[in-house]
């Protein structure tokens, strides 16, 4: 199973670990679009600070965001499970699993972010700001530009098993799954059931429950179908929509009655 996961915009500390070695993350065919797009921040944000606050569409309360990014050669770097924190990474909850679920977290969980593409939750890496939405002066928009490594890497990281997706809109523009692939893919969307309407905050709550779930029940779905009855099994009130045809991913809503 390979869960799909946005990143937070909130992030922890950097922290006293080694500098970042980006050779040694994961997903090494995706190493030069992360030097490109890290050589590129760091000279963007060392220089003109309004200029990079705009291109990174901050707030004037997040100049320090800038300068954290142009050391981010030089900054301590942590296990990303570490640096990633919000409510779905609080609900996720990395840190109180158990030695099993833990081992399967760092084989199953990929974080996807503008400045690396994607990572596991154990590749060390160093506190940073940079959406996908982010269009650089040079490399223009960053959805675009990780879309052609990552059809060539992501399809390997998928191996033959289930892939959940949790991303959000954003996130999913890097990357989408094709033919074989997307067949056995689930996305996911969390529904507050009266009024079967998206509500950002528990949406995000609810996704990090149910990573925590699979995770810590040792649940191996080996496709959609499978995961529809492991997510029941474990509480959830779950509606699925097989694709249509071929190529394409299956849909599931997963239905909450309280908003917390």
């Amino acid at each position: 199973m390979l869960v799909l996961l946005p990143p937070s915009e909130g992030k922890a500390s950097s922290g006293r670990g080694a500098p970042l070695k980006p050779e040694s993350l994961s997903l090494p065919g995706l190493t030069a679009a992360r030097e490109a797009v890290l050589t590129e921040l760091v000279e963007l944000c060392a220089g003109d600070e309004d200029k990079a606050r705009e291109a990174l569409g901050l707030s004037e309360g997040l100049r320090g965001e800038v300068a954290k990014n142009a050391e981010l050669r030089t900054a301590g770097a942590r296990p990303a499970g570490e640096i990633y924190t919000g409510v779905l990474y609080d609900s996720l909850g990395l840190a109180s699993l158990d030695t099993a679920a833990k081992r399967r977290a760092a084989r199953s969980l990929l974080v996807f972010s503008g400045l690396w593409g994607a990572v596991r939750v154990t590749d060390p890496i160093p506190s940073y700001r940079c959406s996908m939405g982010v269009k650089l002066p040079g490399l223009g928009a960053l959805g675009a530009h990780w879309r052609t490594p990552m059809a060539s890497v992501l399809p390997e990281a998928a191996g033959s098993g289930l892939v959940l997706d949790l991303r959000s809109a954003a996130y999913a523009a890097a990357w989408k799954p094709k033919g074989e692939v997307a067949g056995r893919t689930a996305s996911v969307r969390v529904l507050h059931a009266p009024t079967r309407k998206v509500v950002s905050h528990f949406n995000k709550a609810t996704k990090g429950r149910i990573v925590r779930s699979l995770l810590a029940s040792g649940a191996e779905p080996k496709g959609p179908a499978e995961l529809v009855e492991a997510l029941r099994d474990l509480g959830y009130v779950v509606e699925a929509q097989a694709p249509a045809k071929s190529g394409q991913s299956w849909s599931l809503d997963v239905l909450v009655d309280e908003v917390h």
